[in-house]
């Protein structure tokens, strides 16, 4: 079973430097069969497909984002926590960018994520609904204009809606800009990204 698991990882080494390389879609079991000097038969006793070998790779970055953004939600302050919680996922993002987008990115041609994926990616948003639980709502009249301004997609009227409708929008203002970032759209235009993510989260947060 050790060896089985070594195995299983080596493998996921080399597909990730196929993605980072290549990309998802040129994802290639024979290829990396190769490149480990076994035959291909022998590898698909460990993946029997590309599309199982990818979910593994979709899970293994979901599992670590949310790790990522647990070990830094650790200020009591709910403002401050999802502060560093934000800072946390865009490092991650830029540190290794096939990853971020290989589960936030252009879907993989022919590729359905399963099951699993959402419960991956439901652990990670469990991250900003705790700290919009716990973050102070403001004046009434700031949280009623927040609400009419969310009822149109989410009418749900419950204080735990309310906390979810905010963390969706801490979450897409979150991705929209580390998305542009990560592909190199802020190339050249003279000014500091970090900057203006910083502004987004503190803006999103009040969002």
């Amino acid at each position: 079973m050790r060896y089985r698991e070594q195995v299983r990882d080596e493998v996921k080494e080399h597909a990730w430097a196929q993605v980072a390389t290549s990309g998802a879609s040129a994802l290639s079991l024979n290829a990396i069969a190769k490149q480990m000097g076994i035959s291909g038969p022998a590898l698909y006793r460990y993946f029997r497909n590309r599309d199982e070998l990818i979910t593994e790779l979709v899970l293994d970055a979901y599992r670590d984002l949310a790790a990522t953004a647990r070990a830094a939600a650790t200020p009591k302050d709910p403002r401050a926590r999802l502060t560093a919680v934000a800072a946390a996922m865009r490092a991650w993002a830029l540190e290794a960018p096939h990853r971020y987008l290989l589960i936030y990115g252009t879907p993989v041609p022919g590729y359905a994520a399963p099951p699993e994926a959402t419960e991956a990616a439901r652990d990670l948003m469990s991250v900003l609904l705790d700290g919009f639980t716990a973050l102070p709502d403001g004046s009434p009249s700031t949280l009623n204009s927040h609400l009419d301004r969310h009822r149109a997609w989410s009418p749900d009227e419950t204080a735990a809606a309310a906390a979810l409708r905010r963390a969706l929008v801490f979450w897409t203002r979150l991705h929209g800009v580390v998305s542009l970032e990560v592909a190199g759209h802020f190339t050249g235009m003279g000014f500091d990204p970090q900057l203006l993510f910083a502004a987004e989260v503190a803006a999103a947060i009040d969002a």
